[in-house]
């Protein structure tokens, strides 16, 4: 994650835990802008548009949040408040009888919000050792993370980051591969992939990932840049990619 992008998420959060709902919504708003893969953001900007009385838009925000991740409790119970108050009340009592089924089938575990929210706990740790330039203990925090939801494709390429920064290509772009394999449309993770790939020196793949990003969201500035640095600096080679 870039220091921007944490930036965002760190002041969103912070905002939303003293229901500054105004002020979490902007920088929420530009987090979900950059990276689509915040479960627990969608959550908040779902929580944030209800408060605001703008139920549809709660309700994308609570599916999005369950589309990242299906066994987020906190979001299935908060999009069946908002079935019911648009009066979808049978959508409501579906949403809610999944939620409690999957409380029941596991009634000795943690719930699977909290075990979310102690992976996020590494991860965060984790970002404070990547960002140390310690990406040996960050790799350590990732892992302890994924052994909980392993799952949580954001964390998974945070991964991969540190092992590249540690030399570790090979392992990195596993990692990547294993994030694209659960989520094929976690662009970012693909953007991630191609530098691994270019480290390792495997450019003509690294190239194909990046154009596979532009092919699926064009414009997308990560993959254009990294295409572009990769042409310019073959070009001053006299080399063709």
């Amino acid at each position: 994650m870039d220091e921007a992008l944490k930036q965002l998420l760190t002041l969103g959060r912070g905002y939303f835990e003293k229901k500054q709902y105004a002020q979490a919504e902007k920088y929420l708003a530009q987090v979900v802008e950059r990276n689509q893969s915040f479960a627990d953001v969608y959550n908040m900007l779902g929580v944030v548009y209800h408060d605001q009385g703008q139920f549809a838009r709660a309700q994308r925000a609570f599916e999005a949040a369950l589309r990242i991740n299906p066994a987020y409790t906190e979001a299935a119970l908060n999009l069946a408040i908002i079935y019911n108050d648009m009066g979808k009340y049978r959508e409501a009592r579906e949403v809610y009888q999944a939620a409690l089924n999957r409380q029941r089938a596991s009634p000795q575990q943690l719930d699977p919000f909290v075990v979310g929210k102690i992976a996020n706990m590494y991860a965060d740790i984790g970002d404070v050792w990547a960002s140390s330039g310690r990406p040996r203990e960050a790799v350590e925090e990732y892992r302890r993370a994924l052994a909980l939801r392993p799952e949580f494709v954001d964390i998974r390429m945070k991964l991969g980051d540190a092992l590249r920064d540690l030399g570790d290509l090979e392992a990195a772009i596993r990692e990547f591969e294993e994030a694209m394999r659960l989520n094929p449309n976690f662009l970012q993770a693909r953007v991630h992939y191609g530098i691994a790939l270019h480290s390792a020196g495997r450019t003509a793949e690294a190239v194909k990932a990046w154009e596979e990003v532009l092919a699926a969201s064009p414009g997308h500035k990560g993959a254009e840049m990294y295409l572009k640095l990769v042409k310019e600096k073959d070009v001053n080679r006299g080399t063709a990619v």
